[in-house]
């Protein structure tokens, strides 16, 4: 649990989607076309590349805590890497790969190391959750219902509810309310339930997929005078 509380009050992850062109409007689509338009979309998933929006917001001083940079996502093998670029407030990369997640924090030369070790299933599912993962894989992981659609910034949308079937994931999340694109597969945006009334959203734009990364997106551009530091728990 300590590990998943690190992570997830660290990152505000989400799915990505595909520039949208004109198009003609969707057809009503039930949960499991939803989940059957994801199968889709994952298999063919390999790159993408988006600015992101990611705010918190804390009930007890009714505040919402904001971040914006670019995130980038990678299909390697069976699993998915990805970097995440903060810009604002304050420039920190967050980088996962082969079952580490590492924080970087430039203005203190530092780099937090956290291993996924028997979390890794858990952590990658909950970042392919409406990108790269497919509808079959959110099932596994979730007890998903079909809420009904909605318009997202002009995007014709299917909202679903998660709820964790893992009781640890529960302990931090309630619920996960998600918004897939009815006609691309892919989600729109995210919103974590965090208890309290407490809620994590997150929003992208000018998206890219698949997208041109080089390999070097995903390496942290540490210096010498760099500390690595794994916290215990």
């Amino acid at each position: 649990m300590e590990f998943f509380s690190r992570i997830l009050g660290t990152l505000l992850f989400g799915s990505l989607l595909c520039p949208l062109a004109h198009r003609p409007l969707p057809e009503p689509c039930t949960l499991d076309c939803v989940l059957k338009k994801m199968d889709i979309a994952a298999a063919s998933f390999r790159t993408a590349q988006a600015d992101f929006e990611w705010d918190q917001y804390q009930k007890v001083v009714d505040e919402t805590d904001v971040q914006k940079g670019t995130v980038y996502y990678r299909r390697a093998g069976d699993a998915i890497e990805m970097m995440a670029e903060i810009k604002q407030p304050d420039p920190t990369f967050v980088l996962y790969k082969e079952g580490k997640l590492q924080v970087y924090h430039p203005k203190i030369e530092q780099v937090m190391q956290f291993s996924a070790g028997s979390n890794r299933n858990e952590m990658e599912s909950y970042l392919v959750l409406g990108f790269g993962g497919s509808g079959e894989d959110l099932k596994k992981t979730y007890d998903v219902t079909y809420v009904g659609d909605e318009k997202i910034d002009g995007i014709d949308a299917a909202e679903l509810q998660l709820v964790p079937k893992s009781e640890k994931v529960r302990n931090y999340f309630a619920k996960v309310f998600l918004w897939i694109d009815v006609t691309r597969g892919i989600s729109v945006q995210q919103k974590f339930m965090l208890g309290q009334d407490d809620y994590r959203l997150a929003k992208y734009f000018a998206i890219r997929s698949p997208a041109k990364i080089g390999n070097d997106v995903f390496q942290l551009k540490t210096s010498k005078k760099t500390q690595f530091v794994s916290p215990k728990g």
